[in-house]
């Protein structure tokens, strides 16, 4: 029998910051409220009814232990180029919101955020620009098997660089060949 595939519709956070964290995602990826009370809160982006929703009902509380604990490490969104990638960036920045990290991966460049939960919310572009091409990179790529996670970068050289006019194509090499690397290699949310 085949496998009938459905597309992914929404994630649901447990919190107990629920204004936080429906002002947080409403400034990252742009969610607005469907519906919300006093403990719960339904939000999307785009025309679904929801994609994010919150639960924030009596007696949770937070782990300290959570980056060594089984879990989700992080949703993603993606943005249809690294040009509004790098406006989203300098929006973020200029509100105070900074990357945990930031990843050149090959297949897409992606800025890691925590959400005031501490889950990681992703946002990348592809770097090929073609979901066929990207994943065919992933699968025969020997540069992506001998380093799947990436290249760390400074998001905010390469913003600089960007708008300076330099464009991805020119980006990318230098980034892969440690330019823009951070001061320090960030945590990146896995236990050590």
């Amino acid at each position: 029998m085949n496998v009938i595939r459905p597309v992914f519709h929404h994630v649901t956070l447990k919190t107990s910051r629920l204004p936080e964290m429906v002002d947080w995602y409403g400034k990252v990826v742009g969610v607005r409220v469907n519906f919300m009370d006093a403990n719960n809160a339904w939000t999307t982006n785009d025309e679904a009814n929801h994609r994010i929703a919150f639960l924030s009902v009596p007696g949770l509380s937070d782990d300290p232990e959570k980056v060594r604990h089984n879990g989700m490490h992080h949703s993603a969104f993606e943005y249809a180029s690294f040009a509004d990638l790098m406006s989203s960036y300098a929006r973020m920045r200029d509100e105070g919101i900074l990357p945990a990290f930031a990843l050149d991966h090959g297949l897409t460049i992606s800025l890691y955020y925590r959400d005031p939960e501490g889950n990681y919310v992703e946002l990348q572009s592809d770097n090929f620009g073609d979901w066929a091409l990207s994943g065919e990179f992933m699968r025969s790529s020997p540069d992506f098997a001998a380093n799947p996670i990436g290249t760390f970068f400074d998001p905010e050289k390469v913003f600089q660089a960007h708008s300076a006019g330099r464009d991805f194509a020119s980006l990318q090499p230098a980034i892969r060949a440690g330019e823009f690397l951070p001061a320090s290699i960030p945590p990146i949310g896995l236990p050590v």
